[in-house]
């Protein structure tokens, strides 16, 4: 056997004990009783792959420590997935290159339809409850990004004061996710849906805070309005860009549209809300 192609098999050999390691942590980690199945059921599968290799290496493989470690954190904090997709989207080039082995590896064209399809399908039978509610948080986001970092831009240029627009702003954010998150509690209730409307309410609520937060930290840190106003920029774009970031890898979308659309709808709101803000003060002849 040519020493590359050698070298080649102890990469996939390592990469599928490393998957079956993954997949079994996560099915313990996991709490609903059919995703613990189906994780179960791939880890089998990786570790036949595993077993496949190791008849061409002839040698026993440890996995990859740091790459288990990251994986199962990643699932266990961002959920099971995430962690699953993110790792399969990387191992993406290798399950092309096994094509290489047909003729030589036994069941090489079975590990290949497993690597491709059949693990993809079992894969998106996955039922996550943070996938479920996604809509609940995008509401939540969406919303506190629009009108919060609008409310910001205009109250940057409206009272000039970090300290007053701090205070403006959490009584404008706080109030506004009490009322999305029972506007969410009674969207839910009204709509035939598998969704509680106390939990998408949560959520809701929760994205909501959480980003208002976010926003007005720079107001309570620095003292120059505008840089406050600066970061509070970039933090919003970081948020969408993280979020859509996330559901482009488990819900298999589109990162770009998705984050351009946001991002350029909250940053729209942003200028016009500071171009009212100054014509306000203008008009009026505010001096805060």
């Amino acid at each position: 056997m040519e020493k590359d192609l050698y070298q080649s098999a102890l990469i996939y050999q390592k990469n599928e004990i490393t998957e079956y390691h993954i997949y079994q942590y996560l099915s313990g980690i996991e709490k609903n009783e059919k995703n613990k199945k189906i994780l179960l059921r791939i880890a089998e599968d990786e570790y036949s792959h595993y077993k496949e290799w190791k008849k061409v290496t002839n040698r026993d493989v440890k996995p990859n420590t740091f790459k288990k470690w990251w994986f199962s954190q990643i699932g266990r904090l961002l959920g099971i997935t995430f962690s699953i997709k993110l790792m399969e989207h990387g191992e993406k080039d290798a399950q092309e290159e096994y094509s290489r082995w047909q003729g030589q590896v036994e069941r090489i064209d079975a590990i290949i339809e497993d690597e491709n399809s059949h693990e993809e399908e079992l894969i998106n039978l996955i039922d996550e409850e943070r996938l479920q509610y996604a809509g609940s948080i995008v509401l939540g986001l969406n919303d506190a990004l629009v009108e919060l970092t609008g409310a910001l831009a205009g109250l940057t240029l409206a009272l000039q004061n970090t300290a007053l627009i701090a205070l403006s702003g959490s009584i404008t954010g706080i109030a506004a996710a009490l009322s999305m998150g029972a506007s969410e509690y009674l969207s839910t209730k009204s709509e035939e849906t598998q969704k509680k409307p106390l939990r998408a309410s949560l959520y809701t609520g929760t994205a909501y805070l959480l980003t208002v937060i976010v926003l007005i930290l720079p107001y309570l840190i620095l003292d120059n309005y505008y840089w406050c106003l600066a970061f509070t920029l970039l933090g919003a774009i970081l948020i969408i860009a993280l979020f859509n970031y996330y559901i482009a890898v488990a819900k298999d979308e589109s990162f770009r549209h998705r984050f351009w659309e946001m991002a350029g709808l909250s940053l729209s709101v942003a200028a016009f809300s500071f171009l009212i803000g100054f014509l306000l003060r203008s008009f009026l002849g505010i001096e805060i």
